[in-house]
């Protein structure tokens, strides 16, 4: 009981003098009110993040489809290809 009153009168002592040492940052002028501000900075800056997350995952997805389809598209011309070459070494044995 008694020791924890003591230290809380201890950190008492600085606060009523010089700069105290636990709450630095609310003698340096940070209000709540401006943390208020910066907290809202950051949540809107990672609103804005999200967004262009969600964009480039779109973006991702797009050009894997695009990928897919000219994946595709080469393979069929490789058949082609292919088949065009047997057709004409067919010509030629015949």
């Amino acid at each position: 009981g008694p020791a924890p009153g003591r230290l809380a009168a201890g950190e008492e002592g600085p606060v009523e003098g010089g700069p105290p040492d636990h709450s630095y940052s609310l003698s340096s002028g940070t209000t709540s009110e401006e943390l208020l501000r910066k907290l809202n900075e950051q949540r809107d800056i990672i609103a804005l993040l999200e967004v262009k997350m969600k964009e480039m995952k779109g973006s991702i997805r797009r050009l894997r489809l695009a990928e897919a389809q000219l994946r595709e598209e080469i393979r069929e011309k490789d058949r082609l290809l292919h088949a065009a070459s047997a057709g004409t070494r067919k010509r030629h044995c015949l």
